[in-house]
């Protein structure tokens, strides 16, 4: 599951058989992006801080002004290791994961970790996740989910300070957030995190409820409740995803949040999806995301997390709605911001 809320651990130091077992599932890692395979004997007296991800984690976007900031100020004392553990199958998928850290700009060490044998070596259970290994291979500190930026950064000055490393610089950086790294609007945000898959299906409206791993035509009620939401069309929903069977399908969720996004994608990149999104049976105007225009208007490509709606002031409740204008969209999650 992916949080929100910041988490610390205990500053303290890993027992040796640990370390040693957290490194040694790096290290065997095969697959590497940005960079070749790294071994604890090559991150011998580095600090390292390994970052756990999948690529479509809206809570993971929103710490990457800090995460790529850190990266580059501290460096070459500081080594940053993302560890990409997927949620999603498609986030498995080598092409995938290189085309997206490369459209958000990820520049660091990315290591590909698909049979979670890292995810267990260090016993997580979060995206995102921060673990800080110092000098000597320990693990000395971790952090869960968005947040505590400032003490983070500290923890890393800290142990570059024990390597006397001249990176250990006082400053701290700004982190600086733009589109759907943009920190949430906590004080409006009252929609969680929703699956559309029947594995953690939740408040889904549609008459009849929802016939899982069957063809089935399904209609939206004339009015949600906060939090609810319901489809329109021919869909198939499967443990993981809700398919669009024939063209013109919808989603309709009632959500109160400035931002909305929805995980989605075809199956394949030659099969692009024209979409459609309205506000209240509007198009969205000013209150559009970054992936559809002003009337509301997009194409979805590539499997990822879309942002279809930043609203604009005063954040209320709204009726949020997707058309999908042709077939095989497949759809995960909405989430919210």
């Amino acid at each position: 599951m992916t949080i929100a809320a910041a988490h610390f651990g205990g500053f303290g130091t890993a027992n040796p058989e640990a370390a040693a077992r957290e490194l040694t599932a790096l290290g065997r890692t095969a697959d590497w992006l940005n960079s070749p395979r790294l071994t604890p004997e090559g991150l011998a007296g580095k600090v390292v801080l390994v970052n756990f991800c999948t690529y479509t984690c809206i809570n993971w976007l929103r710490t990457l002004p800090y995460v790529r900031a850190w990266a580059q100020k501290y460096q070459p004392g500081l080594v940053v290791v993302g560890v990409h553990t997927p949620e999603f199958p498609f986030e498995r998928h080598l092409d995938n994961v290189r085309r997206s850290l490369q459209r958000i700009g990820i520049e660091y060490p990315i290591a590909i970790d698909n049979d979670y044998a890292i995810w267990r070596a260090f016993d997580n259970h979060y995206w995102p996740a921060l673990y800080f290994i110092d000098g000597r291979g320990r693990v000395r500190d971790s952090h869960f989910g968005e947040g505590e930026y400032e003490r983070s950064e500290r923890t890393i000055q800290k142990l570059l300070a024990e390597t006397d490393s001249a990176a250990s610089a006082r400053s701290l950086v700004s982190g600086e957030a733009r589109g759907v790294e943009a920190p949430a609007d906590w004080g409006t945000l009252k929609s969680p995190e929703t699956y559309v898959g029947y594995d953690r299906i939740e408040r889904f409206a549609s008459p009849g409820g929802a016939k899982v791993d069957k063809r089935r035509a399904y209609a939206a009620p004339d009015r949600l409740r906060l939090n609810e939401w319901a489809l329109a069309g021919e869909w198939l929903i499967n443990r993981q995803a809700t398919i669009l069977n024939s063209p013109n399908g919808r989603i309709a969720y009632r959500f109160h949040a400035r931002d909305l996004h929805l995980v989605m994608g075809p199956p394949r990149r030659e099969n692009p999806v024209r979409v459609r999104v309205s506000l209240d049976g509007r198009p969205p105007g000013p209150s559009h995301g970054l992936d559809v225009d002003e009337e509301g208007y997009g194409t979805v490509i590539d499997q990822r997390l879309y942002q279809l709606i930043r609203q604009r002031p005063p954040i209320v409740e709204r009726q949020f709605e997707i058309e999908f204008l042709d077939p095989g969209a497949e759809t995960f999650a909405f989430t919210f911001g």
